[in-house]
């Protein structure tokens, strides 16, 4: 069985939540069953190689800065995190600058509890892949092939 398949719609959490606003609960890698990845915050030796390497996860305007999330950043938003927002939202309908700006009006765990509504498959419940069309436990095509 995938993990998406046991993974309900519930199990998003705040420490799930990227510096740049991606929801880690939600990518393909962390939902795998082999080699998952732990998340952004996780341990890097069961991360693949471009996560570990990261640059806005392992950006030192972050870490001097001390700050969890992006939108802290005085250069917010940079080019690097523009970049990852249009290929999310050109690809994958997920915008990290929206998830963002949620986060800062309102707290992370009000942005989890709306990821929970928001990925929840319509069909069996289970969290949405957002790199996927479908829905990995049950095959509900939720977002159009383009």
């Amino acid at each position: 069985m995938k993990p998406g398949a046991t993974t309900s719609a519930k199990s998003i959490k705040a420490a799930l939540i990227a510096p740049c606003g991606m929801n880690c609960g939600l990518c393909y890698a962390y939902m795998r069953e082999e080699k998952a990845c732990p998340s952004c915050f996780g341990n890097d030796e069961d991360k693949n190689k471009s996560c570990v390497q990261c640059r806005i996860r392992n950006c030192e305007k972050r870490a001097v800065g001390g700050f969890k999330y992006c939108f802290a950043c005085k250069d917010f938003p940079c080019a690097r995190l523009k970049q990852l927002d249009k290929r999310y939202r050109t690809k994958y309908v997920m915008s990290m600058l929206d998830n963002l700006e949620h986060i800062r009006q309102f707290g992370v765990r009000e942005f989890v509890r709306r990821e929970k509504t928001r990925w929840a498959c319509p069909e069996c419940g289970r969290t949405l892949c957002v790199h996927k069309v479908e829905c990995v436990s049950c095959g509900y095509e939720w977002r159009s092939r383009t």
